[in-house]
């Protein structure tokens, strides 16, 4: 149920047309939060925040292009302005790229690169200095193919670009530490959200849910209220910590 848990709490959360950032800037917004969100499809993010301002939550929304790192930049100074500050970034928003190694190019390799590792350097370097100056959480959105190797996804760039955000995140928490910051990351497994079901075709999608120990694919609320405990003063005591919310796939095969 709706709580305060996030009350007064001035949030970013990146990629709310839909998926699981729109599921967690509802949860954000129920638990308190104020929201600012975006997304690189034109008009969405408004849409979406629209849909809870009418409910009298105070969501914003933009379209921002994250892969421009001016425009990634632009907006989270106008929101903190907006919001009085940043108390949480979550980075959810990534785009995609997949073909097996002998097939991958370098255009393709780079184009994951900018849309799955840079998007989120685009966006905490700006909002660093906020964090810093009042304390504050960063979540970052990793994957669970940079814990395991997946042959049949074709994952060599988007397993390397999530290893990387991990590998981000947890220097982030050493360098946040003496700023009161905190930064963690959340590998999913399969989720079942308009990204991932374009992204995967049948047997890919069969063959890992084959994999999850709990027998379904996930749902992006599953997500979200990890990342609504990691926003939360409830883990003021984690940091530097990589969460799998993945149906136990990477804990053993049946």
């Amino acid at each position: 149920m709706p709580s305060d848990r996030l009350d007064g709490k001035s949030v970013l959360i990146t990629g709310t047309a839909g998926g699981q950032g729109a599921a967690a800037q509802r949860l954000f917004a129920e638990h308190g939060a104020r929201v600012a969100g975006c997304d690189v499809q034109q008009g969405a993010a408004e849409a979406s925040a629209a849909e809870l301002q009418d409910e009298g939550h105070d969501v914003q929304g933009s379209t921002v292009d994250l892969g421009d790192p001016d425009a990634a930049r632009g907006w989270v100074e106008s929101s903190a302005a907006a919001l009085g500050g940043i108390d949480v970034l979550y980075n959810n928003a990534a785009g995609f790229g997949f073909a097996p190694f002998d097939q991958m190019d370098l255009e393709l390799w780079r184009h994951v690169m900018r849309v799955e590792l840079d998007i989120v350097f685009h966006t905490t370097s700006p909002a660093w200095r906020f964090l810093c100056g009042g304390g504050g959480s960063v979540i970052n959105t990793a994957s669970y193919s940079a814990l395991r190797g997946i042959e049949p996804l074709g994952a060599v760039a988007h397993a390397a670009a999530k290893g990387g955000v991990i590998a981000m995140t947890r220097t982030l928490a050493t360098e946040g530490a003496k700023h009161g910051v905190r930064a963690n990351s959340i590998s999913p497994g399969f989720v079942s959200s308009p990204a991932t079901d374009a992204a995967v075709d049948d047997d890919a999608r069969a063959w890992q849910l084959s994999k999850h120990l709990i027998q379904r694919p996930g749902e992006c609320i599953d997500v979200a209220y990890c990342a609504l405990y990691l926003a939360s003063d409830e883990s003021a005591w984690v940091t530097g910590q990589n969460f799998s919310v993945d149906g136990g796939v990477t804990a053993g095969f049946r």
